[in-house]
């Protein structure tokens, strides 16, 4: 079986595991074999799925309520007992603030960005990426009014490296948006288009190298929307895009 060597690693590929210097073999793999990419975009959608239950079970400010007047009424111990348990708790409760404040937007922020790599992978490994496939954006821009909330602009790349391949909606923490993809020597660059005010508080500008996600990510909010570029192409054909974007908006 040709893949199955390929199989074997899709898991680490589509947590983006693999070393870098091999992701770009990887892609280029998924891309051209439909079986590796619908299993792909199999374990994808499933993790994704995974991702989104695991936020529905959370304990509602009432079950906090209930638990916090039941530990309340239970009797009191003694004072030697009472003060262990009030130290106890304080380191708990320092514990759980550094936590808390540790990861309270780095989760939130990393989530994203992980949730931004899965969309990209995912629709590269589809066997239909795009549902609006154009090379105009006065064909592509319009496609998308009345399927998401808000407007954007697309910049003309006349005189650049880039090509529009066309776009499609997308949702992003259930939130609507627009995903386009670009062309530069050979590598498909996403775009990624939500409003800010869908998104969760602090995800700042910046232009994220390779690292656990294996690609280059550049991101940044402007007009109440929030931008995200992605892909594998170069850190300088990123920027290069997102400049064009930030002037066309």
């Amino acid at each position: 079986m040709v893949c199955e060597s390929w199989k074997a690693q899709l898991d680490t590929y589509v947590d983006g595991e693999v070393p870098h210097e091999e992701m770009r073999t990887f892609d280029a793999h998924v891309r051209n074999c439909p079986s590796c990419s619908a299993d792909a975009l199999s374990r994808v959608q499933l993790k994704r799925a995974i991702q989104v239950a695991g936020k529905r079970f959370t304990p509602s400010a009432e079950f906090r309520k209930r638990m916090q007047q039941s530990i309340a009424s239970r009797p009191r111990r003694s004072f030697r007992m009472g003060w262990m348990l009030a130290a106890a708790a304080a380191v708990v409760v320092v514990a759980g603030t550094l936590t808390s404040t540790h990861l309270g937007s780095r989760p939130a922020r990393d989530q994203v960005f992980s949730e931004i790599a899965d969309l990209h992978v995912a629709t590269l490994a589809s066997s239909s990426p795009v549902d609006v496939i154009s090379t105009d954006r006065h064909t592509v821009k319009p496609w998308f009014q009345g399927k998401i909330p808000f407007a954007f602009n697309l910049p003309e790349l006349q005189n650049s490296q880039f090509s529009l391949l066309g776009g499609r909606m997308t949702y992003l923490e259930q939130a609507p948006g627009a995903h386009l993809i670009y062309d530069v020597r050979k590598h498909h660059i996403s775009v990624f288009i939500f409003q800010e005010r869908s998104l969760p508080a602090g995800l700042s500008d910046s232009a994220l190298q390779p690292g656990k996600l294996s690609f280059n990510m550049e991101t940044w909010s402007r007009g109440g929307l929030r931008y995200f570029v992605i892909s594998d192409a170069s850190a300088a054909d990123i920027d290069s895009l997102a400049k064009l974007f930030k002037a066309a908006s």
